[in-house]
């Protein structure tokens, strides 16, 4: 069977801005399948990926495009050419988009439903495309794939089709990210804070991240704790938070850190005394997962697929009240028993998401959808 897979979405260091799933998870799919070929589409621009396995390679469409028009018309008249001489078998579509002009069975992978639930998170140009066009995208598909529960509920509750056609697929956590002895912990501390205890935070770059009612937060928790707690975002901001962190009254216990090796992001997340994640929507849930499965509490939003990410291992709040936040952060610090509580529960949770199950389950649906 030949399978061609979309990765031009991917962004290597960026972890949090990958829809789907990462270089790594898709190579061990194709290792795991030796008898079956993989065809992985990128950008002309796009560093190769390192340690395909024998049956797969790579193979470069053109530069990339954040425009969805454009990103359909591709699709639409581009992909199918592509598709047919490199005789696919199935094709699996991301971004929530697919080809709506081959025969090729097609896999759409549908990573946020917030332009359903929470529009207020898209632009409009990005809005009025996936509302005017998801119908069709999922009545192409041969199946569907959400990251959650949450999701797959939200897209059956608008749109008529089968639900046996849409399955989640769940993340989890690499193996960097582990529970680490004491020294380990304090060593990162000495590297990235003076050795002050911190709260982890993750950027994506978009208004979902919420970033800027963490702030409010954080100055809440310093002005009424008088402590001397850090704060460390992982990731890239919005250049418009970048600015507004230039006049923040903590900014001096403040480090954005945005390029990290996949180690280093492991090391800083189990030394973090708590991560403070006030997304307002989320359905992969993967930097939850990480931290859980290092033993560091979770704080985190009280909506949408969150909620079933990390069960009663976190401690819930409105991210959209900017006090409810802090109130969290001060609870965690002041009880400690709370802490480790929070901490043992959330390991245990990280253990429902392994990762052998999340690739045997899009290894099924793959094939659901090549045999139609």
């Amino acid at each position: 069977m030949n399978i061609v897979v979309d990765t031009r979405y991917l962004v290597p260091g960026q972890p949090y801005s990958a829809s789907f799933f990462t270089y790594d998870q898709l190579a061990e799919l194709a290792a795991a399948q030796p008898s079956h070929r993989f065809i992985f589409i990128r950008t002309n621009k796009a560093a190769p990926l390192p340690g395909l396995p024998a049956n797969a390679m790579e193979l470069s469409a053109g530069p990339g495009t954040a425009n969805k028009l454009l990103l359909q018309y591709g699709y639409n008249y581009k992909l199918p050419v592509l598709l047919r001489k490199q005789r696919a078998d199935v094709f699996l579509a991301a971004e929530g988009i697919c080809s709506l002009r081959t025969r090729v069975p097609q896999c759409l992978f549908v990573h946020d439903t917030s332009f359903i639930d929470t529009p207020a998170l898209f632009s409009g140009m990005h809005l009025r495309f996936y509302r005017k066009h998801t119908g069709s995208f999922l009545a192409k598909a041969k199946t569907v794939i959400t990251h959650s529960e949450y999701g797959r509920k939200v897209l059956l509750s608008k749109y008529p089709i089968d639900p046996g056609k849409i399955l989640p697929v769940h993340t989890y956590a690499d193996s960097l990210f582990t529970e680490q002895p004491d020294a380990h912990k304090e060593a990162i501390k000495q590297q990235y804070t003076d050795g002050k205890e911190f709260f982890l935070a993750i950027a994506t770059g978009h208004a979902n991240d919420n970033l800027l009612n963490l702030l409010k937060a954080f100055s809440f928790f310093k002005k009424r704790q008088k402590s001397n707690m850090q704060l460390i975002i992982l990731g890239a901001p919005a250049i418009s938070f970048l600015e507004d962190l230039q006049t923040y009254k903590f900014r001096a216990d403040v480090r954005v850190l945005p390029a990290v090796t996949e180690p280093e992001r492991a090391a800083i997340t189990a030394a973090a005394y708590a991560l403070v994640y006030p997304a307002l929507q989320d359905e992969k849930g993967q930097c939850l997962l990480e931290a859980m499965q290092c033993g560091v509490p979770v704080i985190t939003s009280d909506a949408g697929a969150i909620t079933g990410i990390t069960g009663e291992a976190a401690l819930r709040t409105n991210p959209s009240v900017f006090e409810d936040i802090a109130q969290k952060m001060m609870l965690l610090y002041k009880d400690e028993d709370m802490a480790k509580q929070l901490a043992q529960k959330g390991l245990e949770r990280a253990r429902s998401f392994p990762k052998s199950s999340a690739t045997a389950l899009l290894w099924s649906i793959i094939k659901k959808a090549a045999n139609g």
